[in-house]
């Protein structure tokens, strides 16, 4: 069928609060470095109080990647869920700032706007405390089927996946999507989110509900339960789904570059340059944006993947998960638009 948007993101509604801390700080307060937390209103107000000055930015990992590929002129919509008030208004306006189409309703009654709290350390790496709130709302109604169907992708963040919920509301959207002819994507998100959901997530990709699935190679480890970085890509490279077709894997291994998996093969695309990286936060969102943003465009899986660094590069050198460089003048003068 004719469809109206390149992509349709599902995913959490969040407003980032990011401020630098060192590991004593994150110590002391008990977070694990680098991993993403879930925790309650009460938590989310102590350690809000306890970090340092922060920048406030709307967010969300699935929310990255609808901006980042609707910067690279991506015809894209999201679907969320915030609370009537001002960080919920901040996130709806950010979103439609920058050509994303956001209709779903905020919730008049009930948890506040979601928030993520970011403590980016020295050597750029970030931690995240996440307070869902409003988020853990979207629910099977907020699904338009029309909407859905009108996407040549539907791309699901597995952070999603914890409330039950929205778990009918991604089964929802996935069908409506596989009827429709259009294809359906997964991040997983966070290790530890995998470490949660691991035989759901693979029943997903088996089941054939899944076509095109994100991880970067932490998350894929996590994934087969394995040490060895090589024998969770091989595990990805074999998987097949319930009807013996492969999926498409992209896999970022941060300095290293990525993986494209398809088709019982792997075949690597370096990391592009950065001179001074500052904050990761949002790096495999953007790399996301960029792959699917090519893959809109027509451009081949391993070209879509060079698009896909080029704006994870760009995104972890300065403060935030949203770009703030021109990323189609940038594509252009890397010959990849």
């Amino acid at each position: 069928m004719t469809t109206s948007l390149d992509l349709l993101v599902l995913g959490n509604a969040i407003v980032d609060v990011i401020a630098r801390a060192d590991d004593a700080f994150l110590a002391e307060q008990g977070v694990a470095k680098g991993a993403m937390q879930l925790i309650d209103e009460a938590r989310a107000e102590t350690l809000f109080h306890a970090m340092g000055p922060g920048t406030i930015v709307s967010g969300g990992s699935g929310a990255n990647t609808a901006v980042g590929a609707a910067l690279l002129g991506a015809r894209t919509g999201f679907v969320g869920k915030v609370r009537d008030d001002a960080l919920g208004g901040q996130f709806s306006h950010d979103l439609k700032a920058t050509g994303v189409g956001f209709t779903v309703p905020a919730a008049s009654e009930g948890p506040a706007t979601a928030r993520c709290l970011i403590l980016v350390t020295p050597d750029g790496e970030r931690t995240m405390s996440t307070y869902l709130g409003a988020c853990q709302g979207l629910s099977p109604a907020d699904v338009e089927p029309a909407l859905v169907s009108s996407a040549r992708v539907v791309y699901l963040e597995g952070y999603l996946w914890d409330p039950p919920a929205a778990k009918d509301a991604f089964r929802k959207a996935a069908q409506v999507a596989h009827q429709a002819g259009n294809a359906v994507a997964l991040t997983l998100s966070d290790a530890f989110c995998v470490g949660r959901y691991r035989d759901e997530f693979l029943g997903l990709i088996r089941d054939g509900s899944i076509d095109i699935l994100f991880a970067n190679i932490g998350e894929l480890q996590s994934l087969y339960q394995t040490d060895d970085p090589e024998a969770a890509v091989a595990a990805l490279r074999d998987e097949r789904n319930a009807r013996g077709r492969h999926l498409l894997g992209l896999v970022t291994r941060s300095a290293d570059g990525a993986l494209v998996v398809q088709g019982g093969e792997v075949r690597a695309v370096a990391a592009s340059p950065v001179e001074t990286v500052v904050d990761t936060t949002g790096a495999g969102d953007l790399f996301a944006a960029g792959f699917l943003a090519g893959h809109a465009r027509g451009l081949d899986n391993v070209t879509s993947a060079r698009l896909g660094t080029l704006a994870a590069a760009e995104v972890i050198q300065h403060i935030g998960a949203r770009p703030q460089a021109d990323l189609v003048s940038l594509a252009k003068a890397h010959g990849l638009l």
